[in-house]
């Protein structure tokens, strides 16, 4: 892919619930390698959004385009393996494997041999697993189930499954949601130095505005629908109907 190819662009994205357009026209280059956060109040439009370009909805008008391929209407599993990875508000885990099995089962989808998945996954080739969670602090944790983890770590282990499909971009939705102030931070610097590390574009959704602010290298902020503002940190925070809508500052 040359480096001028934009990792995602969006023209003119709808959908509409009734007669409530949830999201309504959007449109946006994300360029390779940036990290950018997608905030808004509760109800602006950004799950939705997320849902449309990873496949589980369709949009009423518009397209999406992933390094310059037309994705629009096709399957989540499609998009997936376009190198296209995401994770929930919600953990999305296997709770009675392991941490190693879950990156496994990641990993082993991604290469194209999960029939083999019916093999006890002591038998087949962790490594690349194992070095996936040694990537993200949970080597240590590798053979403890998921449902026995502390909520911090199933966020890092997340992350390793998302990051098993060898992706080029990453959603993230809310992926501090339900954590600690301080965990919250510590878990989007290691996303970013990991994404960073790699040369991955990342896009999150997130509602804690130090982390945003921390980490994002642009914000875009999204209003019934509508991206109101879209910038740097600084530009976005001067914003006044950012503050007004959003931010709640005088």
């Amino acid at each position: 892919m040359p480096d001028t190819e934009p990792v995602l662009r969006v023209e003119g994205v709808q959908k509409a619930f009734g007669g409530v357009r949830a999201v309504d026209g959007v449109s946006f280059v994300l360029p390779r390698g940036e990290i950018r956060a997608l905030i808004g109040p509760n109800g602006a439009g950004k799950s939705t959004f997320f849902n449309i370009l990873t496949g589980q909805l369709r949009a009423d008008a518009g397209r999406v385009y992933y390094r310059g391929a037309d994705i629009s209407g096709l399957p989540p599993y499609a998009i997936a393996r376009r190198g296209v990875s995401r994770t929930f508000q919600i953990t999305a885990t296997f709770a009675t494997l392991s941490a190693l099995e879950n990156v496994q089962v990641a990993w082993l989808a991604h290469a194209g041999q999960s029939r083999v998945l019916r093999t006890p996954a002591a038998r087949l080739d962790a490594e690349p697993a194992r070095a996936l969670l040694r990537h993200v602090g949970l080597a240590e944790e590798a053979s403890r189930p998921a449902a026995t983890l502390a909520y911090g770590d199933l966020k890092k282990l997340e992350l390793a499954i998302a990051l098993a499909n060898d992706p080029a971009l990453l959603l993230l939705d809310e992926p501090t949601a339900g954590m600690a102030p301080a965990e919250r931070g510590a878990l989007m610097t290691l996303t970013a130095g990991i994404a960073r590390a790699r040369g991955l574009t990342v896009l999150f959704t997130e509602h804690d505005m130090d982390v945003v602010f921390a980490i994002a290298d642009r914000i875009m902020v999204l209003h019934q629908g509508r991206v109101i503002a879209d910038g740097t940190p600084p530009v976005v925070r001067a914003n006044g109907e950012v503050q007004a809508v959003y931010l709640g500052e005088d």
